[in-house]
């Protein structure tokens, strides 16, 4: 037993620490406030912000919404799951056609993500990561501040910033154009896998809603720093090292906009 105390208080101490910065990530994430006064300040701004909004709100949470308030209810109008809908009989005896309508259901619906959502995922990913640095600009101007100055970290949310800014030089001419654009590429890719990983958790029994909401977390947040990370010029490797040690962070900073947008569709 006395062998046991040093672990067990090095995980307490551990899980004070991932709670703490749990609630500086969620602290941080209610800050909405910041948005509507850097808005205020810059015209261009207030513009970029209310474009991807068009794009990433309306078009692609309208599309969500479309599928659970029409199609699937229509899906379930077409092939429905209970024999009430198909006959009056009692006792049911279409048990296998219910199957086969369960299953007719959920390939259509996959069939909508494949053609239409992963698609449009895709697209929204590429014109809104041209908007990234223009949004990120205008909101450090809008701070009275340039991307590439060194400031004093108020929070993790800052610290990589300011580390990749003191002690990362950027290759200049075709080299780092093309670092850039290979960064761009891994970037898109990973995410698309990590996408894929959210999806596939989804089917775990019992486990599988905790992990999937603590994965979309990480990833809304990890889109959200993006834009700072981009004009910053940090590079892919330290923002990765950079997010894995402070995933307790940014697991806070996500689950308000999962939450958000959960309310929303």
């Amino acid at each position: 037993m006395e062998s046991m105390k040093p672990l067990m208080k090095l995980c307490i101490a551990k899980l004070k620490q991932g709670t703490l910065l749990w609630l500086e990530g969620f602290k941080e994430a209610c800050c909405l406030h910041r948005v509507v006064i850097l808005c205020l300040r810059s015209r261009k701004l207030l513009i970029r912000t209310g474009q991807c909004f068009l794009l990433n709100g309306f078009i692609f949470l309208g599309s969500m919404i479309v599928l659970n308030s029409v199609v699937i209810p229509m899906l379930f109008w077409i092939l429905p799951d209970q024999c009430s809908q198909i006959s009056t009989q009692v006792p049911c005896s279409f048990g296998g056609v219910l199957k086969l309508y369960s299953v007719l259901r959920l390939g259509l619906i996959q069939l909508f993500y494949v053609f239409w959502f992963y698609p449009l995922y895709m697209f929204s990913l590429i014109l809104s990561s041209l908007w990234y640095n223009d949004i990120a600009k205008f909101g450090f101007a809008a701070m009275g501040r340039s991307g590439s100055s060194v400031v004093e970290p108020s929070s993790p949310s800052e610290t990589l910033t300011a580390q990749s800014t003191a002690h990362t030089e950027r290759l200049a001419g075709l080299g780092g154009v093309m670092v850039g654009i290979g960064e761009q590429a891994y970037s898109v890719l990973l995410l698309s896998f990590f996408f894929l990983e959210v999806f596939a958790t989804g089917f775990i029994p019992y486990v599988g809603k905790a992990i999937n909401f603590l994965l979309l977390s990480w990833m809304y947040a990890y889109y959200c720093f993006e834009y700072k990370w981009n004009f910053s010029e940090v590079a892919l490797d330290k923002r990765l090292d950079y997010f894995e040690s402070n995933w307790a962070f940014f697991a806070g900073f996500g689950k308000l906009l999962f939450s958000q947008i959960n309310c929303l569709v």
